[in-house]
């Protein structure tokens, strides 16, 4: 991957790839799925095995390079982030689990082709709607081939639209933000990796998260930096970790607008 173009092409041919995949695997099992949980609580089903398995299978066919996925052991995962610095895959067969199987259609497969742990390539596909983000490293970012961002986001934060996960976030910071918002609303999707997307394609203006994984943001932080957006951690490091390490993730959709809110988390935190 020496240029911008063959990222393009490659970006392409992986959304293509995903999309292929969720068609055969994901969406036959849609309406249909058994809930079980795992031991940290989470939901799973048998439809994020299915959709991790067939791209275990097909993703070194397009790149030949270890997969690292959701659904691993800790023990696997940290054993092919180790051996991956050269070339790694990084999914999340099904990002918004319980969505998928309450059949609530807000859900995507997300896959990030990393190079010395930084992001070339990002695909989160929705298969219900769908619509497939994607980017390549210098490339830019793209929704079923229209360039991203849809539309300019405001610049103002008290006139933007803020995803936000509560749950994840402080109980000061979470009442300073329910009781004194500094935007105009807020909403809650249930698919870190869509969100990423949304902020983006100008959805969503402004974003918190308290605590990601790895596959949840490995490609939605590539399409959102190639969108022209911005994004750190709460605390202002930079969004790098291995796989078994929960980050924070405070962004934006322009850099004017990711001052101001990183200046009133700074403040009300």
């Amino acid at each position: 991957m020496t240029t911008s173009a063959q990222r393009l092409e490659l970006a392409r041919s992986l959304a293509e790839l995903v999309r292929q995949m969720a068609r055969e695997t994901i969406l036959p099992r849609y309406l249909r799925a058994v809930r079980e949980h795992k031991a940290d609580g989470s939901v799973l089903t048998e439809a994020d095995l299915a959709s991790q398995a067939a791209l275990v299978e097909r993703l070194p066919q397009l790149i030949p390079a270890p997969v690292l996925g959701e659904e691993m052991t800790a023990e696997e995962q940290g054993r092919v982030w180790q051996a991956g610095m050269d070339g790694l895959w990084v999914i999340d067969p099904i990002d918004g689990t319980t969505n998928f199987a309450n059949g609530i259609p807000f859900f995507g497969v997300a896959v990030a082709y990393l190079v010395n742990h930084k992001t070339q390539l990002g695909v989160v596909y929705n298969p219900v709607t769908d619509e497939a983000f994607y980017a390549g490293r210098g490339a830019g970012a793209w929704l079923n081939d229209v360039s991203l961002p849809l539309r300019s986001p405001t610049t103002r934060l008290k006139d933007a639209v803020a995803g936000v996960d509560f749950k994840r976030i402080s109980h000061h910071l979470g009442d300073e933000l329910a009781v004194r918002p500094p935007y105009y609303s807020q909403r809650n999707f249930g698919s870190s990796a869509l969100e990423w997307c949304y902020v983006a394609a100008g959805r969503l203006d402004v974003y918190i998260h308290g605590g990601q994984m790895l596959w949840d943001y490995a490609a939605g932080r590539l399409i959102l930096e190639e969108a022209g957006g911005c994004y750190s951690t709460l605390g202002g490091t930079p969004l790098t970790a291995g796989p078994a390490i929960k980050r924070s993730v405070i962004a934006a959709a322009s850099p004017a607008l990711f001052d101001q809110w990183r200046v009133w988390l700074n403040t009300h935190s």
